[in-house]
């Protein structure tokens, strides 16, 4: 059986500390709280995707009273309303609870939707019938972990403090990404950007310091997460 790569233990026993509490290395980019940065990517991801989702709508709303005087209702394109904008708004942070931390990427691409390779790998092992024990039920291994509750919590502050901002852009500066107009112009200093010029190419997973992509053998991640699991119920000078 293979060597046991630190990237696999670490973020098993991530998995463990994020339930039972365990004290964080700041520095430690296994396990960790999200930065205000991956924050406002995040938030300003979901809004943007979520706008364009309804953009292309022909609704045509009626606001205003008939009155007495005979005034007529205002009638407002869906796609340029604030009902638009609060609809879009309402649940937006819950819906960052869909996402996981994906503990073998780099950066801010720790935190997507779907289930990491990490975690699938771990199921597939309890399928085959191989005793995993992270120290919490099984039924509990797909909850919101600690970051990303801390992430939905951070999301729901900044979007409150920064309401008025968005509300700015959506009706006088669409064309700038929100990304752009939100993080860069108003939540963050400028040497604190740098992960929102971190995309997902398929190739930004940490395995030993090297990139490695997801289409490497899955037989090797197991073998390797099996082993780690081995010694894992050794004693730690064992390793």
């Amino acid at each position: 059986m293979g060597p046991v790569r630190l990237g696999t233990l670490l973020f098993i026993l991530t998995v463990y500390g994020a339930w039972a509490g365990t004290p964080k290395e700041e520095d430690d980019d296994t396990e960790r709280l999200p930065s205000k940065c991956e924050v406002c990517k995040l938030l300003s991801l979901e809004l943007q995707e979520e706008l364009s989702r309804t953009g292309r709508s022909r609704e045509v709303l009626e606001l205003g009273q008939v009155l007495d005087t005979g005034k007529r209702k205002r009638h407002i394109p869906y796609s340029v309303s604030e009902t638009r904008l609060e609809e879009a708004l309402e649940n937006l942070c819950e819906r960052i609870l869909d996402y996981s931390v994906h503990a073998e990427r780099k950066g801010s691409l720790r935190y997507a939707k779907g289930q990491s390779q990490t975690m699938a790998t771990l199921k597939g092992l309890v399928q085959k019938g191989v005793k995993v024990d992270l120290g919490i039920p099984l039924e509990l291994w797909d909850e919101p972990s600690v970051e990303v509750t801390f992430l939905k919590k951070q999301c729901e502050t900044m979007l409150e403090e920064f309401e008025d901002v968005v509300g700015d852009w959506y009706f006088h500066h669409q064309e700038q990404p929100l990304q752009h107009f939100l993080c860069e112009g108003h939540v963050l200093p400028a040497s604190e950007t740098a992960c929102l010029q971190e995309t997902w190419t398929g190739k930004e997973k940490i395995t030993d310091g090297q990139e490695k992509t997801e289409e490497e053998d899955q037989e090797e991640e197991e073998e390797e997460v099996t082993n780690t699991l081995v010694h894992s119920q050794r004693d730690p000078e064992d390793l």
